[in-house]
């Protein structure tokens, strides 16, 4: 459901006009798709049209229209149309008289990532918000898109149905769902494959070290598990876009699609495609969690600027734990590989001071000025609702788990939100949310949304780990170095100060990202050898740390901390109970002996 923009006086018509759009790639070098818009039975004086700002699933304006070139209008016999610009994403052609109206423009399509478009000699990819207009006030009017490839080889893969005796033209019922529909078009390599009987395929453009056999059998192991989670599979084809690159990572979301992208040599090694794994898993979820299971504030999609949420902890928090536990339900890694990237969860979180700043339910509502937009002290100063809302979902499984002795978890608040929301697509509210999970617990959480989720109480892990035989054990680095609180990095020669934390001996003494390191006690010193440096001292020594500041040369006394820990890791406790033993073994489904 789109909600509908205040059409201007004079503009509205009873009949609705129809709207086709052409997307042509002539010369895919210049990275310029040619769009033309072509609405018919207008009766307005003026026509309308708004380019999004964003894109849903990626919580930033990103000012698509920054693109967009070379606009113009014109009529159906070809005549120019006057037009203006009445805002940074709003055109206005004027169209008294004019039924039939053709607009065209151009896009520069260069970067390449999930949620932006792409275009050159091998390719072309885009998402809706980022190429498409909108006619305030028509977004529920079904529309056309006919694609031009490049070259006669070129195939055309996306979720939209083909338009039946149309070659290259494809049907969207409204706007959100051209928006919601990512197009893949070159000479991309594709799968197709069944599970409970239903169409999927795999797009992969790019070149890699993948094993496309193994890749879809693990993909079919992690949608069976999601779609036992759920009782099914809400759609009749799904398609997952692949993009391989040198360094790219990310994925973006859809209701019967997902693309992602992924380190074109990140499959051979174990590790690195157990990641790609969790990251298809992740999008997977969505399509329940987020794409259905949505909140109120994102019930209705406003292109036009933020829409403002607090529960995107449990939106993208939930299915971040999930795409852990995912692949280990579907059999692909064993419990010591779970519990041991879980570790580096909770390691990621305990070592960000920002978690003692920033409520994740205020990272959810501020995602669009902080989470996309980073600077040196981001991480002094919030936390990731992506991260926190993973522990805190954590968290939530054990103590359901606990309390029901196994026979209740947090998959069973998925399946009560999945029924009581996501069939029908009706948003949430964080009050209904709570409502959910405290139904399923059977308990008051009222304290633990006011410290965990709207407060910056430290996570008490071992309260609830302790029930399942587990408790987490603090480790430092080899010979623990005293604490100073700066991280630095080599960049053109020099040595960067990248970070400095709140409260640390480095910033007490004045230090600040951005100043560039040179020596300790008058002896040169660089970022890859400071942690040996610093296990010549003790803490409560004092160091001369030399360095340049905006360009002045300075040396500050430090007086070192001590040693903070680096790592995180889920351990058994000693000599577990009988309880302990039935609780993880009822969670995990293996004996604890195995951790």
């Amino acid at each position: 459901m789109t909600q509908a923009t205040t059409v201007r006086p004079g503009t509205w018509q009873n009949t609705a006009p129809t709207i086709q759009y052409q997307v042509a790639m002539p010369e895919p070098e210049s990275h310029l798709f040619e769009v033309t818009l072509q609405v018919t039975d207008w009766q307005g004086s003026t026509l309308d049209l708004k380019l999004p700002v964003w894109t849903p699933g990626s919580y930033l304006v990103r000012e698509y229209a920054k693109h967009l070139q070379d606009f113009s209008a014109a009529d159906g016999e070809g005549r120019s149309l006057k037009w203006c610009k009445q805002g940074k994403n709003h055109w206005q052609v004027e169209t008294a008289n004019v039924a039939d109206i053709v607009v065209k423009y151009r896009i520069f399509a260069n970067e390449l990532s999930v949620r932006t478009n792409h275009l050159d000699g091998t390719h072309g990819y885009f998402n809706g918000a980022a190429l498409f207009f909108y006619l305030p006030g028509f977004e529920q009017q079904p529309m056309q898109v006919a694609i031009a490839p490049a070259k006669p080889d070129w195939r055309v893969t996306t979720p939209l149905p083909a338009v039946q005796g149309q070659v290259n033209t494809f049907f969207a019922k409204d706007f959100d769902t051209l928006v919601d529909s990512p197009f893949e078009i070159g000479c991309h390599k594709l799968w197709e494959f069944e599970v409970l009987g239903k169409s999927h395929e795999l797009a992969i453009w790019g070149e890699g070290n993948y094993l496309v056999d193994q890749m879809i059998q693990d993909t079919k192991k992690i949608i069976q598990v999601e779609a036992d989670m759920f009782g099914g599979l809400p759609y009749d084809r799904y398609v997952f876009l692949l993009h391989l690159s040198g360094s790219g990572y990310g994925g973006l979301e859809h209701k019967e699609c997902c693309s992602l992208i992924y380190s074109r040599f990140g499959f051979r090694a174990k590790d690195k495609y157990k990641g790609f794994l969790q990251l298809l898993a992740h999008e997977f979820f969505h399509l329940w969690n987020i794409k259905r299971i949505r909140p109120k504030e994102l019930e209705s999609f406003d292109y036009e600027k933020e829409n403002y949420t607090p529960s995107l902890w449990f939106g993208e928090g939930t299915t971040s734990y999930y795409d852990l536990l995912i692949p280990y339900r579907a059999g692909i890694y064993d419990v010591k590989a779970y519990l041991k990237d879980l570790s580096k969860e909770i390691t990621l979180l305990q070592t960000k001071p920002g978690r003692k700043v920033q409520p994740v339910s205020e990272s959810s509502f501020d995602a669009w000025i902080k989470l996309y937009r980073r600077d040196a002290n981001s991480d002094n100063s919030q936390i990731s609702y992506y991260l926190k809302g993973e522990l805190v979902s954590f968290l939530l499984d054990l103590s359901i788990r606990e309390r029901w002795g196994n026979k209740r978890s947090l998959d069973d608040v998925m399946r009560q939100m999945w029924q009581q929301f996501g069939q029908e697509e009706i948003g949430y509210t964080p009050e209904q949310l709570k409502q959910v999970i405290e139904s399923v617990a059977g308990i008051n959480l009222d304290d633990f949304f006011a410290r965990y989720i709207d407060g910056t109480d430290e996570l008490p892990f071992d309260e609830y780990l302790e029930p399942f035989g587990l408790r987490l054990k603090a480790e430092f680095e080899e010979d623990n170095p005293p604490h100073l609180g700066l991280t630095a990095k080599a960049e053109n020669g020099r040595e960067v100060i990248k970070f400095v934390e709140a409260g640390s001996p480095a910033q007490l003494a004045g230090v600040d990202a951005g100043d560039e390191l040179l020596a300790i006690d008058g002896i040169r010193v660089t970022a890859e050898g400071l942690s040996d440096r610093l296990k010549d001292y003790q803490p409560g020594n004092i160091i001369e740390l030399t360095l340049f500041h905006q360009d002045e040369l300075r040396t500050v006394p430090v007086t070192l901390a001590p040693p903070h820990p680096n790592n995180y890791k889920l351990v058994a406790v000693e000599k577990p109970c009988q309880i302990q033993e039935q609780n993880f073994s009822g969670w995990l489904g293996v004996p604890l002996s195995q951790v």
